[in-house]
């Protein structure tokens, strides 16, 4: 059986997008055109991903960060859209496979390198 191709693989064979726009800028406002790169995460979203990471609730993130139930929502969306993920599954995956979140350690951790100064 033949694998499926990759989310990259698909858009090498399509072409460009058709709006000729590249990707929209990460939550940080750094680019994030061809294709997932890894880039600094600002202080918030260290918090959200490491909680998405363990499982923690909408409702739970944005009570103990100060945030509106929207405002960790949009967030995550930024996240998912700059990893190029569907769900948070696939976001704490990809997060783990780019070398972002510890590995061997729980609950895991953005490792320092990748957080903003």
């Amino acid at each position: 059986m033949t694998p499926l191709p990759t989310s990259g693989q698909i858009h090498s064979a399509q072409g460009p997008p058709r709006s000729g726009r590249a990707d929209p800028p990460g939550p940080s406002g750094e680019d994030c055109s061809g294709g997932v790169g890894v880039r600094r995460l600002t202080a918030l979203d260290v918090r959200i991903l490491e909680g998405v990471a363990v499982g923690t609730s909408t409702v739970q993130l944005a009570a103990s960060l100060y945030l509106s139930r929207q405002g960790v929502e949009y967030r995550i969306g930024l996240m998912l859209r700059h990893f190029q993920v569907a769900n948070r599954a696939a976001l704490v995956s990809r997060a783990h496979s780019l070398g972002v979140l510890s590995v061997g350690a729980w609950p895991p951790r953005v490792l320092p390198e990748f957080l903003e100064p």
